[in-house]
């Protein structure tokens, strides 16, 4: 082999050695850069799994910032404007537990609209007017409602976000003309009398108050009457006074006794009239003033004699006490007699 022949092969075994190292070289290369480029994507997944955790935690944060956010109604009494009452929604439960929160306001509407053993509540039976010996009207009040429906409605409607309700108080007047006051006593359309002994002081003058305190009221046609609303409390401060009354089956003494005398005179007259009844009781022993089951029972507070005026027309009630006897009447004005529905 000659020297050129021995040069060029150790050129070409040098060239080759060099690829050889510039091979490896490149290959070192690609795996550095794939291990660089598989931390790198190591590192964004891990800062996006950080991330997506932090936003996690603080919606968390939030929805905890808002569970914890009160929300306040304010229950408004529509005649002074005031607060009278207001309630965290989410306290009663609105959120977690909706059936006890729906317990919660069907009960505080119902508080507001009939009162508590120590609060009075909204709903007021009408007291009916009157006409003085003069003639001339005594006004009385109007009956006023409550809806205990539309009020839980309008607080369901503001217990996401919170708001003011107005109580929605509803008020009737009676149910007559002011102008014909002055006629209604021109008719008799039904009366009835009882007798008692007017030598019994207490007893005669028992039924004499509260004959008087019904007698000249006028019931405007769908209003209501109240015995114990018109005639009020039956005590001594009202000068009421000791007299024989039943009493749980038995007959005692007590302050009043003789106004059933009154309410059952009353339930006897007006019966004959086309009325609608709302409450009435018997008394737990027979009465010897009206036949079995005629009699109407009341006592302020509790047992009480209500109707509705479903005749057609408005009607005044004349109470006349004789000597040991009691008269009521229902009267009415001449141009309203043939309106007059009567008890088929």
């Amino acid at each position: 082999m000659t020297k050129v022949t021995r040069g060029i092969l150790l050129l070409l075994t040098v060239s080759l050695l060099g690829l050889t190292g510039c091979a490896e070289q490149t290959t070192k290369e690609k795996a550095a850069k794939a291990v660089t480029q598989q931390e790198k994507m190591a590192k964004e997944k891990k800062l996006k799994e950080e991330k997506k955790r932090e936003e996690e935690k603080k919606r968390e944060e939030a929805r905890k910032r808002e569970e914890a956010r009160p929300v306040y109604v304010n229950i408004i009494d529509p005649n002074t404007k005031e607060v009278i009452k207001t309630f965290n929604t989410k306290e009663l439960g609105y959120v977690t537990n909706p059936e006890n929160y729906k317990a919660e306001i069907a009960k505080l509407t119902r508080e507001l609209a009939r009162g508590t053993q120590t609060t009075p509540g909204y709903d007021k039976r009408m007291i009916l007017d009157r006409l003085n010996a003069n003639g001339q009207v005594i006004k009385g009040k109007p009956q006023t409602i409550l809806d205990e429906a539309e009020l839980s409605e309008k607080i369901n409607q503001v217990s996401v976000n919170g708001g003011d309700v107005e109580l929605p108080l509803y008020i009737t007047e009676s149910g007559y003309k002011p102008k014909d006051a002055a006629y209604l006593g021109e008719v008799v359309i039904a009366s009835f009398t009882t007798h008692f002994n007017g030598g019994v002081a207490g007893r005669t003058k028992n039924i004499e108050l509260s004959a008087q305190a019904i007698n000249n009221t006028i019931i405007g046609t769908d209003d209501f009457f109240s015995f114990n609303s018109t005639v009020g409390p039956s005590d001594a401060a009202h000068g009421y006074q000791n007299a024989p009354e039943i009493n749980d089956g038995k007959l005692v003494d007590g302050v009043g006794g003789g106004i059933c005398q009154t309410s059952s005179t009353l339930f006897n007259a007006i019966d004959q009239v086309a009325v609608s009844y709302v409450e009435k009781h018997h008394h737990s022993l027979h009465v010897g003033y009206v036949p079995t089951g005629r009699d109407a029972t009341v006592s302020y507070g509790g047992k009480d004699f209500r109707f509705k005026n479903t005749t057609g027309a408005p009607v005044i009630l004349k109470a006349i006490v004789g000597s040991g006897s009691l008269t009521v009447e229902v009267r009415t004005a001449k141009a309203y007699q043939s309106l007059v529905k009567m008890h088929s």
